[in-house]
């Protein structure tokens, strides 16, 4: 079952648990219904690809593996450690906004 996404696309986000733990890296794709989340940079696979018309070479190509959303978290743009997002109303809009520092992340 899908749960509110409180990540986007293009968020700074820190890693808190696995292999890749305190780095950081920008969201490049958000799958809600899996409740995952696919990191620049972080997770790297490698990935055997046979020979096609695309990709007459083949190979072994190094790419990012999808992270479960628990285990990513906002960075805070005042001190860049992990924060939890709130929502605050700004002039009749709703704006995610860091809970420790009350910044706006959008």
């Amino acid at each position: 079952m899908a749960t509110k996404m409180k990540i986007k696309s293009k968020d700074k986000v820190i890693v808190l648990a696995g292999k890749d733990k305190g780095k950081t890296g920008t969201v490049l794709r958000v799958l809600p219904k899996e409740n995952r989340v696919v990191v620049s940079g972080i997770n790297m696979v490698s990935r055997h690809t046979k020979p096609s018309q695309g990709n007459p070479q083949g190979g072994i190509n190094r790419v990012e593996a999808s992270l479960h959303m628990s285990n990513v978290a906002h960075v805070d743009p005042k001190d860049n450690k992990a924060v939890r997002v709130g929502y605050k109303m700004i002039k009749d809009e709703k704006v995610r906004v860091a809970r420790r520092s009350g910044e706006a992340i959008d």
